[in-house]
């Protein structure tokens, strides 16, 4: 046993030694393995609206182009088919509501602003049914301005006393005493949610002066300091106002591990991981972008400290989180970096003039091309606004969205500043931005070692899903395995059928629903009357926690306002119903059940009065039959020659009805045409023995009463598009037309196609309105390449020749 002994010790501790290299070895790829798993299971998903300008007047209509992108490569991306689009108030109220179809990846749409709006700032925010799983943060938000000029200006409330908030963010997360770390503020006015000025300083508990410190941009800066063991701070800030706030810094942790990230030069970032009062062999460095893993690495520990060195051209382009994690898999510290896009959208708008007259032609070259010259086509969307008082230039676009504040946490002041031409060199504006906006689509003690969570929400493939609840009407209690028949009268049948699940819920896949229509839900009320149906909202009723300033209209503006409702009366009087066109939307006429086998036109025939009369002599594919005093169709199962014995599915204007009695007894002299399908027919799962399917002259059941049990609703469907119009002004006539134009907004183009290097040319014509406009173009290429142009153009009134 001596002997065996040295040997027995040594294969333990090689076993022991092997055990801990395998963990550690396992500790950055089982992590990302877990983070691989949970991105499988929850795809990104992004939209951005082009919004036609930002200020509006009530009964001007307010337009909108959908964009919706892969959120990892930022490709149009084609998995919804509804975008949900919405107006919201200062308290989150929807004032008006929209869904909006997407083809491709694209959709567009508008609402007519109402009068009953009250003046204010309002926000517009898009989302899609799949997009509700990651919560109301990471939905499309902008806010706009809405003015009601047919009502007197409210009067001035008491001034608000001013308000400001500070924050304070350590680098990588925490203050460790011992360790040099860097920390990032950010202070704001409550009221209008802007970075102010101010000069500050950092005290110790006796008051001694540590650093001082001043915002670098929009209220944001930091400075560098090491905390001491069990010491607290205080930043006590003095702002221009002569109003002075002290405010406490994070507590300093006597363990635990600090995080510093520098530019290394040659194309390098150097991250330090630094340890105080904690043992560990080893850290792991996880960086992803968008939920792409750029970078997964471990580094020793020596002397307290980890060194990582990374390639920045190994990191895609945009924000990229880098996580510390421990070897027992647990994140310590995070920080975020943003690297610069390079694949660029480089858009070239030229106009024919540099100025222009009143009812003048404008005609604007552009081209679109990629860095790398390849060829893509490029999907834009152009809008041309006059500026004024009341609005200026858009202060974000599509590559600050996409890049920049879809992924951050909270309000980004100016974020069209960053891809601006200051702001692409001002480098320590961005770091101040990473270091006080983190921010993660999840929660990483909810992937680490677990499975995905299910989700609650689908994606619309093929439409709109119209969802709702089956419940037992006594009780309330959840109805599962009903079958339940969700239709739309009219003369094109819309029927949708499912069977509840477990928990009562139902879901509609409703294909080409468009407009506000009337919907039945019902089910198959001959065999149990007794359940209580009900249609949910789709729009979601959760809300981020960003808040829009007060609206402040100055007497100043009188002017301004005054012309925005003199060129909203303009439109209304001397446009009219042009300006506003539906578009009709070309209906799927082809019915469930395809082409019938008989088809009668009652037209054709000899009219009777009594619908029996109609059955027994010109339908020969149905039988009528009376058992227990009581009607029931037979149809004919023609490819195999016998007769169903079961009723088949009978249609009032797509509606079913069950009773074969209250069909019977409806007048024919209300019904156009007759189809009848002879053979077993299988729809959604459920089995019908033939189709009998009636349509009235109107498509409006012709007064027939559903059953008291049906649910009858209204329901809007999607947002039928409405065309833009604007004047020409080709021939000399026209121009000397005494009808004011007075538009604001002179073009809205939503479906600008053109290949990148390919030259298209655009045009319009001015209104009567002089002034400097803004043409703004923004867009993307199928393969993820962003870009956005803005160019002004001026409009002078033509010299009058004496």
């Amino acid at each position: 046993m001596p002997f065996y002994l040295p040997a027995i010790l040594a294969l333990i501790l090689c076993l022991s030694v092997c055990g801990k290299v395998a963990a550690q070895a396992g500790g950055i790829t089982s992590i990302t393995q877990d983070f691989d798993a949970h991105r499988r299971k929850a795809p990104q998903e992004k939209l951005f609206l082009h919004l036609d300008r930002p200020v509006y007047a009530c009964g001007e209509t307010m337009w909108f182009k959908v964009y919706s992108v892969d959120g990892t490569l930022h490709q149009p991306l084609d998995l919804s088919k509804v975008a949900y689009v919405e107006v919201l108030d200062t308290a989150h109220r929807p004032v008006l509501q929209a869904k909006v179809a997407l083809n491709n990846g694209t959709g567009n749409g508008s609402f007519i602003l109402p009068a009953s709006l009250s003046s204010g700032n309002y926000t517009v925010r898009a989302y899609t049914n799949w997009m509700k799983n990651a919560g109301p943060d990471f939905f499309f938000e902008q806010p706009v301005t809405i003015v009601n000029t047919f009502r007197q200006l409210e009067a001035p409330g008491a001034t608000q006393a001013p308000g400001y908030a500070v924050q304070f963010f350590p680098e990588g997360g925490h203050l460790v005493a011992g360790i040099a770390g860097k920390v990032a503020f950010k202070a704001v006015d409550k009221v209008s949610g802007k970075g102010v000025a101010f000069t500050g300083e950092l005290q110790d508990q006796s008051g001694g002066v540590i650093a001082t410190f001043a915002p670098h941009k929009f209220g944001m800066g930091h400075f560098t300091f090491t905390p001491e063991k069990e010491e607290k701070y205080t930043a006590v800030i003095s702002l221009a106002d002569g109003k002075m706030i002290r405010q406490a810094l994070p507590a300093v942790q006597d363990r635990g591990y600090a995080m510093q990230l520098k530019e290394a030069g040659a194309g390098r970032l150097k991250i330090s991981v630094s340890q105080a009062g904690v043992q560990g062999a080893r850290v792991y460095l996880l960086g992803h972008t968008r939920q792409q893993v750029a970078i997964a690495e471990e580094a020793l520990v020596n002397e307290g400290k980890a060194i990582f060195l990374i390639e920045e051209e190994k990191l895609a382009d945009g924000i990229t989180h880098f996580t510390i994690f421990t070897p027992e898999r647990q994140p310590v510290c995070e920080r975020l970096y943003f690297k610069r896009p390079t694949q660029a959208l480089q858009l070239e708008l030229t106009a024919n003039k540099s100025t222009y007259g009143t009812r003048d032609k404008v005609a604007l070259d552009l081209v679109a091309q990629t860095a790398a010259g390849t060829g893509t086509r490029a999907n834009l969307s152009m809008a041309v606004y006059r500026l004024d008082s009341l609005q200026q230039s858009i202060s974000g676009d599509i590559e600050s969205y996409l890049w920049l504040t879809s992924d951050l946490k909270g309000s980004v002041e100016n974020p069209g500043y960053y891809f601006s031409g200051a702001g692409a060199t001002d480098r320590q504006a961005m770091d101040n931005l990473m270091l006080t906006h983190g921010w993660s689509r999840f929660k990483w003690e909810s992937m680490i070692g677990k499975q995905p969570a299910p989700l609650q929400y689908l994606p619309e493939y093929n439409g709109h899903l119209i969802q709702g609840k089956v419940t037992h009407r006594a009780t309330g209690a959840p109805a599962p395995g009903i079958a339940t028949y969700l239709s739309s009268p009219g003369k094109h049948i819309r029927l949708y059928n499912t069977i509840s699940g477990t928990d009562g819920r139902v879901t509609f896949e409703a294909v080409n629903f468009f407009g506000e229509r009337d919907i039945v839900v019902q089910s198959d009320f001959t065999k149990d009357s007794t359940y209580h149906f009900e249609i949910f909202s789709p729009f979601s009723d959760k809300y981020s926690t960003r808040k829009l300033p007060a609206l402040n209209l100055t007497e100043q503006l009188a002017q301004e306002l005054t012309l925005r409702h003199v060129q909203t009366q303009v439109q209304h009087a001397f446009v009219g119903s042009r300006a506003n066109g539906i578009v009709t939307a070309s209906p799927d006429t082809t019915t469930f059940y395809g082409t019938p086998d008989e088809r009668y036109f009652l037209d054709d025939y000899k009219r009777f009065r009594v619908m029996e009369e109609v059955m027994r002599e010109y339908v020969p594919g149905v039988m009528v039959r009376r058992q227990g005093g009581k009607f029931r169709f037979m149809v004919m199962n023609r490819p195999y020659r016998t007769v169903f014995q079961n009723n088949p599915m009978v249609l009032l204007d797509g509606v079913p009805v069950f009773d074969i009695d209250r069909i019977m007894a409806f007048d024919p002299l209300q019904v156009q045409r007759l189809d009848v399908v002879t053979s077993r027919f299988l729809n959604r799962g459920q089995v019908h023995e033939g189709v009998v399917s009636y349509t009235t002259y109107k498509g409006d059941l012709g007064g027939f009463e559903l059953h008291s049990k049906a649910l009858l609703q209204a329901y809007e469907g999607l947002q039928l598009q409405r065309e833009f119009y604007a004047p020409t002004y080709e021939t000399p006539e026209q121009k000397q037309s005494r009808l004011a134009d007075l538009r604001n907004l002179l073009h809205w183009a939503p479906a600008l196609v053109l290949e990148t290097g390919q030259q298209q040319q655009t045009h319009f014509y001015t209104s009567d309105q002089t002034g400097t406009y803004l043409v703004v173009v923004q867009g993307l290429t199928e393969d993820g390449h962003i870009g956005s142009k803005v160019l002004t153009l001026k409009v002078h009134q033509p010299l009058v020749r004496k």
